[in-house]
């Protein structure tokens, strides 16, 4: 791919490479992420002066006090927080690495390309089970969790990205991954969508998914092959295809991969069942059905 190498000025340089090395330095410490968290969000939003007015007791608003209170994540919540399989002490430190990063992405800082892909990289190694060297996330990427996610070197991760970990997401080294795609790891039942299922889906090296492509949960697709623009997974791909349509069929193997490749005729097996996670719920948990449904299955 062509692109021009972009430098920013030198002063402009400095700072931003203090400045997140500080917050790495500070999240890598036993010091409590939410107030890691809350320090940052206040300093980046230019509300420090207000915080600490608040602090000292003075009047602020109900409008001011709810914005300076969700500065902490400790007093947020996200809808991840109602799943009733999560674990809890992973959940506790990634969902406040998870609050800073969308909030980082709702500043107008987050438009400062180099600050922001510098930034989330750095935060991706804390919040992610696994994270490569030199891989770029750009805005407004959503998780489940974010702890049960590995990606490889050098993978890109472009805006409006879902990626759903609530199973376990694989990601390869040099992924590129277009605006807007989704790649799932849970599915529902299809008579109680109340039932959820876990699965491991994986995404191998130098994979292509092109715009809104959506992966289904426990789907592979092969090193080298592409998903065309809105393709949806149901099934593997094999390596070095091209899959293209709703559902994605390989329509052709990459010009030189002939001989190695899975053949045509051969694809679009369903492997989803190898890849189930099953997972245990705490005895005393208390559940729910947020539709308030008594479906009855016909005799």
């Amino acid at each position: 791919m062509t692109k021009r190498y972009v430098s920013l000025p030198e002063e402009a340089e400095a700072g931003m490479r203090e400045f997140i090395d500080e917050v790495d330095r500070r999240l890598s410490s036993d010091e409590d992420t939410c107030s890691v968290v809350e320090d940052v969000l206040i300093d980046l939003s230019g509300d420090r002066e207000a915080y600490e007015r608040w602090q000292r007791g003075e009047s602020v608003s109900a409008a001011e006090r709810v914005r300076l209170q969700s500065y902490d994540p400790c007093n947020t919540t996200l809808e991840s927080e109602y799943y009733a399989e999560k674990d809890e002490e992973q959940f506790r430190r990634s969902k406040h690495l998870q609050w800073l990063w969308r909030q980082f992405d709702s500043l107008p800082i987050a438009d400062n390309v180099e600050f922001a892909l510098r930034f989330r990289r750095m935060l991706a190694d804390h919040l992610f089970e696994e994270c490569g060297d030199d891989c770029r996330f750009f805005k407004g990427i959503s998780f489940t969790y974010g702890h049960n996610i590995t990606i490889g070197d050098n993978t890109v991760v472009h805006d409006d990205v879902h990626l759903d970990d609530r199973g376990k997401l694989t990601i390869g080294d040099r992924v590129s991954i277009s605006d807007g795609v989704h790649i799932y790891s849970h599915d529902h039942d299809v008579v109680d969508q109340t039932e959820v299922r876990n699965y491991h889906t994986i995404v191998e090296d130098d994979v292509r998914l092109t715009y809104d492509a959506m992966v289904r949960a426990g789907c592979k697709v092969g090193e080298n092959a592409i998903v065309g623009a809105r393709g949806i997974v149901q099934h593997d791909i094999p390596a070095h295809h091209i899959a293209l349509g709703m559902p994605a069929k390989s329509v052709k193997i990459k010009p030189g991969w002939e001989d190695v490749a899975t053949p045509i005729d051969d694809a679009g097996t369903n492997r989803q069942e190898e890849r189930h996670l099953e997972y245990d719920l705490p005895d005393d948990l208390v559940v729910f059905d947020e539709f308030q449904r008594d479906i009855q299955r016909p005799e």
